[in-house]
């Protein structure tokens, strides 16, 4: 069985190349937006200096809230990025293969239906997130590379200003959890995506989100409730990770929420309540709804007729 899920788990890597292709597009991005924009800020030689000088007699706790302020910034990207790629992969993974027939070559070999649909469930809640985190990981150090170059040769400390300062740990440990627990948290509309995937003849995206979009409108007229609208939007925007953060208030406000965050001064990690978000019941809710939306993909792909 876990070898089984290996090579399949291989298989969608090798079949949906965008996993790592988009974040490592996105790396290259961010180191050139950070050479460029060194080069540009170099303009300013006297404010630039003043601003060395006085980053260099800030105590130790306000380097580490601007580094943690410069990494948050750089994770934001690969976070949205990620969940964007997950909702492409999940809507494709089942209906690309009915699309170009393959799924009658797939249905040759001695694997289970059940198995197919629970490897793209993992790619999309597991392997997805692992593959960001490890190319946003190399992206923190790159950036931090260019800056520790750029500010040697404006004759600083380097090392002082950020490696010492650099809280890698901390961050990379909670943009894990965080990576991680988006799926957890959304996997209804990762099973939904995957059910739509494996029905849809054509156009799985407006399939996918037409019903996520009128029927909260079509119960708030007529039945006068929101229901679906909590279940939707609330749940897609309020993540119990973090506590005293919202997650999605990060996205918002010019980024002022996240300079908050780094003049606060307080530990990112410290901030993450991985008990209160295991504990939630929202969660283990979605993860049961989740589970009858791949239950129902397996049986719309075992006895949906390819010929």
């Amino acid at each position: 069985m876990i070898s089984t899920q290996v090579a399949l788990l291989k298989r969608e890597l090798w079949e949906h190349r965008a996993i790592y292709v988009t974040p490592l597009v996105i790396a290259l991005i961010i180191a050139m937006l950070s050479i460029t924009g060194q080069v540009a800020v170099s303009a300013f030689d006297q404010v630039v200096d003043v601003a060395l000088l006085g980053a260099a007699n800030l105590g130790e706790a306000e380097r580490a809230s601007a580094m943690t302020v410069l990494m948050l910034s750089v994770s934001l990207l690969f976070i949205l990025a990620m969940w964007v790629l997950t909702i492409f992969y999940s809507l494709d993974s089942l209906y690309a293969e009915r699309k170009d027939k393959s799924i009658l070559f797939w249905r040759s070999v001695p694997v289970t239906d059940a198995e197919t649909v629970i490897s793209k469930l993992v790619t999309a809640m597991l392997v997805i997130p692992l593959v960001t985190f490890a190319v946003l990981a190399a992206t923190h150090v790159l950036v931090l590379v260019i800056t520790s170059i750029w500010v040697s040769f404006r004759g600083a400390n380097a090392g002082y200003l950020i490696w010492q300062a650099a809280p890698l740990f901390d961050n990379w440990l909670a943009t894990l959890i965080f990576l991680l627990a988006i799926p957890l948290w959304l996997a209804p509309f990762i099973g939904w995506f995957l059910l739509v995937s494996a029905y849809t003849k054509r156009s799985p995206l407006l399939v996918a989100f037409l019903p996520i979009i009128l029927l909260p409108m079509l119960e708030r007229t007529l039945v006068g409730t929101r229901l679906f609208a909590d279940a939707i939007y609330i749940r897609s925007g309020k993540m119990p990770l973090f506590q005293g953060i919202d997650t999605m208030g990060l996205w918002s406000d010019d980024g002022k929420a996240l300079h908050e965050l780094g003049r606060s001064g307080i530990s990112f990690l410290s901030m993450v309540d991985l008990g209160g978000f295991l504990a939630n019941p929202g969660l283990w809710l979605g993860l049961v709804v989740c589970g009858l939306f791949v239950t129902a993909a397996t049986y719309v792909r075992r006895y949906r007729d390819e010929s």
